[in-house]
């Protein structure tokens, strides 16, 4: 089978992850875009597109499996991209996900299929980044949800889309100021920021360069569109309904809005074989206009790619780092910064949480940041790391399996590398890789009163020195929230 490089174009702000897609199309020769619309789960189909940069080449559907659409894409995702692959004509495939679809599903997904990621890319307008964060509500009230047991809300999958891509096609957006911009660059701050939509983005970072990407204008977009906001539920004007576009965010949280925690949401459906068979379909339909002529790397050479979102596209993806670098025990958690009103904090402590004093301040703690992620220490549960994931005022726990330090000498051959050298970075003599380590983000941070907050809810001096068998009395608070 001929060679397809496959870039994942991800992102729930649609006018974005447009204008990316476009740039692709433009500055890539013999490259097109496969996108599976979940809008249409309603009516029990899911449909699909294929477009190159003069329009649609082939359009079809495919029934929903186990009644989720986001099982269909995965089904029908597959053996689409093995078609094009087969042909011989495409250089690049772009998979535009849908709205609420998360790259890293669809990129291991393709990956097992035999096929080779290149690129994965997070479409971002910055104006848009503290209303997302911000936005508690779940997805099926959005009408994102990808399946009706799909539990996410619009703050914390907008957040891993953001996290797990190594790319940002930055939207040069005229509402966005210095301190959404820096809220970006720290949020992500190895990510290789690239500007889009037609214009230049004159302080856009490329962490990788270490100098601002030059940009390079898009076509313009056709079918833009603005949906308002949906009214709120008790509104008796708001019929349940499936909107064909993802819409703007509701108005996020307020200051001071109240913190929920909750156990983790995962994936409804997990990635199915993609070498089963693909789902029944209809009929692909033959373009009217005249295709590009065929691409064929072995008989003549391929040309440069016109732009560093086109470079980018093509650079190469590695899935199996970028699911280690959002593991809670070795994940590449921002750093220390401060900025244009925007805080990041990094708190690392060697003392396990006393649960029902943390568990107290769970409120506060969460609401205190537009974002906060690591992983934590409970003194009831001392074998036990635990993963913290916070956006849109809600906290998600679990657990991420034992420390290393609570594993016999033999298992330590059986964990990865990149998770022993993460624990040797912060290990302890006396507890190992056993830690606090939280990273909290936002505009108007108040450290000092979030540091006093987190030390209070840390053991004191005698409940310490009690050791870990008293540890293991105290008790629990978390259970309920961690599923056990």
């Amino acid at each position: 089978m001929p060679d397809l490089s496959v870039a994942i174009v991800a992102g729930l702000h649609a006018d974005a992850r447009r204008a990316t897609v476009a740039q692709l199309l433009h500055d890539v020769p013999d490259s097109v875009v496969l996108h599976h619309d979940l809008a249409t789960a309603a009516a029990g189909t899911v449909v699909r597109t294929i477009r190159d940069a003069t329009g649609i080449l082939d359009a079809g559907e495919t029934p929903l499996v186990n009644d989720c659409a986001c099982c269909a894409l995965r089904e029908d995702l597959v053996p689409e991209l093995r078609r094009l692959a087969a042909a011989g004509e495409v250089r690049l495939a772009v998979v535009e996900l849908w709205d609420s679809v998360e790259p890293k599903a669809m990129a291991e997904v393709i990956t097992a299929g035999g096929l080779t990621v290149t690129a994965v890319i997070t479409a971002v307008d910055p104006s848009l980044l503290l209303p997302y964060l911000g936005n508690g509500d779940d997805l099926a009230e959005t009408g994102l949800a990808a399946a009706a047991t799909d539990q996410r809300t619009v703050a914390d999958t907008f957040a891993r889309q953001l996290e797990y891509a190594p790319t940002l096609a930055v939207l040069d957006s005229p509402d966005a100021d210095d301190e959404d911009r820096e809220l970006l660059a720290q949020l992500h701050p190895t990510a290789r920021q690239v500007p889009v939509g037609g214009g230049d983005l004159t302080r856009s970072r490329n962490t990788q360069g270490g100098r601002d990407a030059p940009a390079n204008p898009a076509p313009p977009l056709r079918g833009d569109r603005a949906i308002p906001a949906p009214p709120p539920r008790d509104d008796p004007a708001n019929p349940a309904r499936t909107p064909a576009h993802a819409p703007t965010p509701p108005t996020p949280n307020p200051p001071g809005a109240r913190g929920t925690a909750r156990p983790a949401p995962t994936d409804p459906h997990p990635a199915t074989d993609p070498n089963r068979p693909p789902s029944p379909r209809s009929p692909r339909r033959t373009p009217a206009h005249a295709t590009p002529p065929p691409y064929d790397a072995s008989t003549y050479p391929a040309p440069p790619p016109r732009s560093v979102l086109a470079r980018a596209a093509l650079a190469g993806f590695d899935v199996e780092a970028a699911a280690a670098a959002q593991h809670p025990a070795c994940a590449l958690l921002p750093v220390e910064a401060d900025g244009h009103g925007v805080t990041t904090l990094v708190w690392h402590r060697c003392r396990p949480f006393h649960p029902e004093r943390l568990y107290a301040a769970l409120e506060d703690i969460t609401c205190a940041a537009a974002r906060s992620r690591g992983r934590f220490w409970l003194a009831d549960k001392p074998d036990s790391l635990l993963h913290w994931d916070a956006a849109g005022g809600a906290l998600c726990v679990e657990s991420a399996g034992p420390w290393l330090a609570s594993l016999p000498d033999a298992a330590w051959e059986l964990v990865p590398p990149v998770r022993r050298a993460a624990a040797a970075l912060d290990w302890h003599p006396e507890h190992g890789d056993c830690c606090q380590h939280l990273v909290f983000t936002s505009p108007g941070l108040d450290r000092d009163g979030l540091e006093l907050l987190l030390e209070s809810c840390l053991l004191t001096d005698a409940e310490y020195a009690a050791g870990r068998s008293a540890w293991k009395r105290i008790p629990s608070a978390f259970d309920t929230l961690l599923e056990i």
